[in-house]
């Protein structure tokens, strides 16, 4: 018992030493794990990823739609930082954007901004800005670093309450295991795990207001939500929704949200 509460001790002082915050919404979370080599892991992974998935050429048009989208709200995105004087959370991002012709209905970005939206969705979104919709939620994920903090606890559950240093650099395989599992990698397909619904809300509020700094119509965002709840009235629940809850209580937030953020950050082209 003293050994379990020495345990618990030790990881609620890492976790006071490892703080961040989440920009815009002011959150306080942990993240244990540098950023660099979370990143890293990324990285590898997306690239795996790519490689054996029927990818799209940069030549078709669904790609280079996916890839304007994610543009404009990358350069949201990096404006935003640059005027909070928050850019150094965006160092090392190598941004990339991918389009999988895979009847999917599913979009994620992992942590430095590596994009993957598959062809199965694009009849859900229909337009641009229901597109922006998805990609400014998925790269919200990324900016508030909810990989990061999910991967932390994971470390402190899976790895025991270790000494962080000796864990990341002797728990290398666990660490590597702990990350893929967050993301089930696979051969041709990769998901992010379920988000805590604070994470969820978060993302969606950061989405909205990226999106709208990129010049699309964050209105959009509730017709695009009725759309994927209607996906599940055919009995079979897309991927987008099972690991992002879309409900009325979801709706009722974003729309409450939707005219002020428009009102203050909305800058159509």
């Amino acid at each position: 018992m003293k050994i379990l509460i020495l345990l618990f001790g030790f990881a609620y002082i890492i976790s006071l030493g490892s703080c961040k915050t989440v920009p815009i919404t002011g959150r306080k979370q942990l993240n244990l794990v540098p950023n660099s080599m979370i990143q890293e892991m990324a990285f590898t992974q997306y690239d795996s990823v790519v490689k054996v998935s029927p990818t799209l050429s940069q030549y078709d048009q669904r790609a280079q739609m996916v890839t304007r989208v994610g543009s404009k709200i990358q350069q949201a995105v990096e404006s935003y930082m640059l005027q909070n004087n928050m850019s150094k959370d965006l160092k090392n991002f190598k941004w990339e954007y991918n389009t999988i012709n895979e009847n999917i209905v599913n979009a994620w970005c992992m942590p430095g901004g590596k994009v993957v939206v598959y062809t199965g969705l694009l009849p859900v979104t229909q337009t641009e800005e229901g597109l922006a919709v998805v990609m400014g939620h998925e790269i919200a994920h990324a900016i508030a670093r909810h990989g990061n903090e999910r991967m932390s606890e994971g470390l402190l559950i899976g790895l025991g309450g270790l000494v962080l240093e000796e864990a990341l650099k002797e728990k290398k395989q666990e660490t590597q295991l702990i990350f893929l599992g967050l993301y089930m990698i696979g051969s041709n397909l990769a998901l992010a795990l379920p988000n805590s619904r604070m994470q969820e809300s978060e993302a969606d509020k950061l989405g909205l207001i990226f999106m709208s700094m990129a010049g699309y119509n964050p209105d959009e965002a509730i017709p695009f939500w009725q759309r994927m709840s209607a996906q599940n009235k055919g009995g079979k629940l897309p991927q987008f929704i099972s690991t992002h809850p879309s409900d009325e209580t979801r709706i009722k937030k974003l729309s409450e949200q939707i005219p002020e953020i428009k009102t203050k950050y909305y800058k159509p082209d």
